[in-house]
């Protein structure tokens, strides 16, 4: 069975997918991180993502594995785990606009939809029920407010010990969307037969509660 999360950076897709798979004894497939490694890897690398052949040079050389302890993905880099580095703002921001190439979405895809055809899957990202498995059994569109994902990403940087400011998070929330909505391949919208949750005022729970409810009612 797959379950499809879609939605804008900071609705807590990741979290609550993460949560939720473990309530249902699902993988968890965390396509964002997978975005993220690429991401992290051109960054290191200094690509040019303009240039399509230094581009394909990088994507050629790139080797991603995901590896599953006890339902919680890993991410691996060239064999080395960069679960934790790819969550800076700096590669979020990079792997918004790389995710938008056309190259670098047909490197990932062949992997999300194997692992999805070989286990029950909670996976969310930005296309998934659109674009990586339109035929999921269920489909939903997780948002919150700009604020409210700006206010939910200064307190987890604040945890970590960093000096967010407010509202540079909250401009780049709000140009994350406009990249994520606009790109011209697979661009974030809602699939028609999605089902649209709003949890400015849920708590994660509540948010967790309410997908597995969907899921028990298929």
């Amino acid at each position: 069975m797959n379950i499809a999360i879609d939605g804008p950076a900071g609705a807590g897709k990741s979290t609550i997918a993460r949560l939720a798979a473990k309530e249902l004894g699902f993988v968890y497939v965390d396509t964002g991180a997978m975005y993220r490694a690429i991401a992290l890897y051109l960054l290191d690398n200094h690509t040019d993502i303009n240039d399509e052949a230094d581009l394909k040079k990088a994507l050629d050389s790139i080797n991603i594995n995901i590896v599953y302890e006890n339902g919680v993905q890993h991410v691996f880099l060239d064999l080395v785990d960069v679960s934790e580095e790819i969550r800076s703002e700096k590669v979020g921001n990079m792997a918004s606009t790389s995710s938008a190439l056309a190259p670098v979405r047909a490197k990932l895809l062949d992997l999300q939809r194997d692992v999805a055809a070989k286990n029950d899957v909670i996976m969310d990202g930005r296309d998934i029920g659109t674009n990586i498995l339109p035929n999921a059994e269920l489909k939903i569109y997780l948002t919150a407010s700009v604020d409210v994902r700006a206010k939910r990403r200064y307190d987890e940087l604040k945890l970590k010990g960093e000096s967010p400011d407010l509202e540079e998070i909250k401009k780049g929330i709000e140009q994350r969307d406009y990249q994520d909505m606009n790109r011209d391949i697979a661009p974030l919208k809602q699939a028609e037969d999605a089902v649209f949750l709003d949890t400015s005022d849920m708590s994660i729970s509540e948010v967790v509660d309410e997908i597995i409810r969907l899921k028990n009612e298929l």
